[in-house]
Parts: C-alpha cells; sequence; structure tokens
C-alpha cells in the first residue's frame, strides 16, 4: 500500500469511527507508529484531522459531517454539562432561538419549563423534545429539511426567521477560531445561523472544546458576536483567555 492510499484509509478510518488511535492504525496498516505520526501530521496540516494525545480525529468540511445519530453518541456528559450551564444564562428572555445539533438540543431540554417561554428552531430534534412542555410554545422553521441534522435550511427559514427579534440565541458550530469566527460546512446552514445571529439581542456559543481551533468552508459570525462561549475544561485556560480577550465570557464545565 502506498502512501497516499495509506492517508485515504486513515481519513477514511476517522470519518467512519468519530477517532484514531496511533497503537490501532500501525496495527491495521501494519507500519511503525512514527509512519503513522507522520501520516496524521501531514492530514492535519492539510486540515482534515486534528491530533489529540495518541491519536486524531476529523475535521468537519464541505466534503464531509457527522450526522446528527453519531453526534448523540458522543460526549454526551460533556454535552450535558455545557448544555446546563448555558441555560443557566437564560436571564429573563422569553423568546430563544435554539440551534440544530445535539449540544443545542440538550439546551433546549435543560431550559425551566416552570415559566413561560417562546422557542424558535430549526431542529425537528428541538421541536419534538419540547413539544410536551406545558408553558413552551414551540415555532418551528420552515424549509427543506437535511437528512444528516434533522433541521431546516434554504431562504424559506432563513426569510421567517428574519422576521423575529428573539432575546437569546444559543448556537453551535461545526468550527470557531479566533481567526475565522464561526464556520459550517454547509452554505444553507450558515444562512440560517447568520440570520439568527442578525436577530438576536444576546448570543451564546455551545460546543466541545474540540471545535476550537477548527475551521471549515462557510463563516457565518465573529467570536466577539457573543456575550458568552460555553465549553468543556478540554479548551485550556490560557486558550479561553485568548478567546475572551475577543470579548466574550468564557465558561469552561
Amino acid at each position: 500500500m502506498g502512501t497516499e492510499e495509506r492517508r485515504r484509509g486513515i481519513l477514511h478510518t476517522a470519518r467512519r469511527d468519530g477517532s484514531v488511535e496511533v497503537n490501532a492504525l500501525a496495527a491495521l496498516f501494519r507500519v511503525a507508529k512514527e509512519t503513522i505520526r507522520r501520516d496524521l501530521h501531514v492530514l492535519e496540516e492539510h486540515g482534515l484531522v486534528r491530533r489529540t494525545h495518541g491519536g486524531a480525529y476529523p475535521v468537519e468540511s464541505a466534503g464531509f459531517e457527522t450526522t446528527l445519530a453519531v453526534r448523540t453518541t458522543r460526549n454526551v456528559p460533556q454535552k450535558s454539562r455545557i448544555a446546563a450551564a448555558a441555560a443557566d444564562l437564560l436571564g429573563d428572555a422569553e423568546t430563544v432561538f435554539v440551534d440544530e445539533g445535539f449540544t443545542p438540543q440538550l439546551v433546549a431540554e435543560a431550559l425551566p419549563k416552570d415559566r413561560e417561554l417562546t422557542v424558535v428552531t430549526a431542529s425537528l430534534a428541538v421541536a419534538t423534545a419540547l413539544a410536551g412542555a406545558e408553558k413552551t410554545a414551540v415555532l418551528l422553521l420552515g424549509g427543506r429539511v437535511r437528512g444528516a441534522t434533522l433541521a431546516t435550511v434554504g431562504h424559506w427559514a432563513g426569510r421567517m426567521l428574519g422576521d423575529f427579534v428573539v432575546d437569546l440565541a444559543f448556537i453551535g458550530a461545526n468550527g470557531i477560531s479566533r481567526s475565522y469566527g464561526l464556520t459550517t460546512p454547509d452554505p444553507t446552514v450558515a444562512e440560517v445561523k447568520a440570520q439568527a445571529v442578525r436577530c438576536s439581542r444576546r448570543r451564546v456559543f455551545v460546543g466541545l472544546h474540540t471545535k476550537f481551533g477548527a475551521v471549515s468552508f462557510c463563516r457565518f459570525a465573529e467570536v466577539a458576536d457573543f456575550e458568552a462561549i460555553v465549553t468543556d475544561t478540554g479548551l485550556t485556560s490560557a486558550e479561553a483567555q485568548r478567546y475572551s480577550l475577543l470579548g466574550p465570557q468564557v465558561i469552561r464545565v
């Protein structure tokens, strides 16, 4: 097997499994661990993976995005802590936008059920999770449903969202970078997210530490657009401080 074929195989494995380990890859491809480390370095240089201690995980791009079904099985404890901390930032907001994605869905489920709230969302999963809450009115944006994320996209969703002014938006992203802001692979998704940023008075980003430093295809917001960033303790305190210098409070849980 040649070098390029092996690297394609490594990338395929990372995208299929969600992460890879050097030891396992060395055994799978029957090469030295140092060879795998060099391969991962090259793939990282090309923006296809992010290396971790002893392995790597795939970076979402215009050509690759994990499905909602996969996201619901990974890093659930960390995502649940992030969601609970984000929900605590609700304050006196009466109207809320909740983005597509599993972490925003957990935020929606963590919102108080004992007070009147109006929740606007493009996510079928969020709408379903909140549909039975007696004091929560749910407005589901219309549009084309993306099978990967079970959320509506396109100009219908953006136009409907543009008619609202919401108090608070909980927004996710495939990547967040101090240089490039918040990004996502799909232009139609970026359109809805950008509209949510424009129509909200306050904005909170929710996402795992693995999102930080990652850059995807479509930029829809700047870090400075957000009053708070809620993530897990995998983001170092030094890196959190760098993001806070751009404006938002960074909360690590």
